[in-house]
């Protein structure tokens, strides 16, 4: 199983932190860690332009990711929000196992 780190960036810690609340809740990821704000310049409709956001560094597996970019989908706030997602190599055996055992769909009861 192969499993991913995705990264976003938000508005606010207040949308970080229910973004992650979502996430983590609905098994779409194992786990999600706020960053401290930080400052991004960019250039977006012809414009350049400047914002504080909150970067987001989501781990989850492969076999959630759709469900994973339409979470932040329905729930970011930007019209076009950053979804970055890198496939992870190597990393812990015991931590990737965890990642992925955490991001199995929830059973209906």
């Amino acid at each position: 199983m192969t499993n991913l780190l995705v990264l976003t960036n938000l508005p606010d810690e207040a949308a970080a932190g229910r973004l992650a609340e979502r996430l983590v809740g609905e098994n779409l990821a194992a786990c999600v860690s706020v960053l401290a704000p930080c400052h991004s310049i960019y250039r977006w409709q012809g414009r350049i332009e400047q914002a504080s956001e909150v970067p987001v560094l989501i781990k989850t597996s492969e076999a959630r990711y759709a469900e994973l970019e339409a979470a932040i989908r329905a729930c970011h706030p930007y019209e076009l929000p950053e979804i970055v997602a890198v496939r992870v190599e190597r990393g812990l055996p015991e931590y990737l196992a965890w990642v992925t055992e955490q991001t199995r769909p929830i059973s209906p009861q």
